[in-house]
């Protein structure tokens, strides 16, 4: 694994291989943090997320400090039939346990928002669609995502290209992102950083924050 993902670096160098680094103004994202991940028995369930859900309190705390603006991701279908789940809930079945009252479908206790924190609720992947997520980070003049969340493979990556596509600089930090195997988490991780935003860890985010 470590020889290919040399060769792969070596291979990009040069060409996907820029930086944007962070803007003028900062929101700190955090995506689908549901105790579905964390759950040992749940078919949700994966170890890297369990890792990164715990790294969030120092970052929740620094932005708050910060007064940096944070937005909570979470999915929820609507019981019986989860319609409004479209496609996605036909592929992924597993993901019909998403609606309200099912435990899995609730915060992390380490993620738990504040009253004062914007909860957006989305359907598929990307935070960005379908919801109002692109035109709230406009009007509060926002020009650089902080993200964070899981799965890599799925949302984090989602909403990291359309958050590219939206115009904004996506930061996603290492440290609070995770997946059910490394895998697909560096892999995805690796494509994040040369072709959609820049990959950063939980040290220089938290020193961004302090010092900006």
């Amino acid at each position: 694994m470590a020889q290919y993902a040399q060769e792969a670096s070596d291979n990009y160098k040069g060409v996907w291989d820029g930086r944007i680094g962070f803007g003028n103004k900062a929101a700190l994202l955090v995506v689908d943090f549901m105790q579905g991940y964390t759950t040992p028995g749940s078919p949700l369930y994966a170890p890297g997320v369990v890792e990164a859900v715990a790294k969030m309190p120092r970052l929740l705390a620094a932005a708050r400090e910060a007064r940096v603006p944070i937005i909570h991701t979470n999915i929820l279908y609507q019981a019986p039939d989860q319609r409004d789940g479209g496609i996605w809930v036909k592929k992924a079945p597993v993901m019909r346990a998403m609606v309200p009252g099912n435990p899995y479908a609730t915060f992390c206790e380490e993620v738990i928002p504040s009253d004062d924190e914007l909860v957006i609720t989305k359907q598929y992947a990307s935070a960005f669609f379908g919801t109002s997520l692109a035109s709230t980070l406009v009007a509060m003049g926002v020009d650089t995502l902080i993200l964070t969340g899981c799965s890599t493979s799925g949302c984090i990556r989602a909403t990291a290209v359309d958050g590219l596509q939206h115009g904004f600089r996506v930061m996603v930090v290492r440290d609070c992102v995770g997946d059910r195997h490394p895998a697909p988490h560096e892999a995805n991780l690796f494509d994040i950083d040369s072709k959609y935003g820049d990959v950063v860890s939980l040290d220089e985010t938290l020193n961004h924050l302090r010092h900006d």
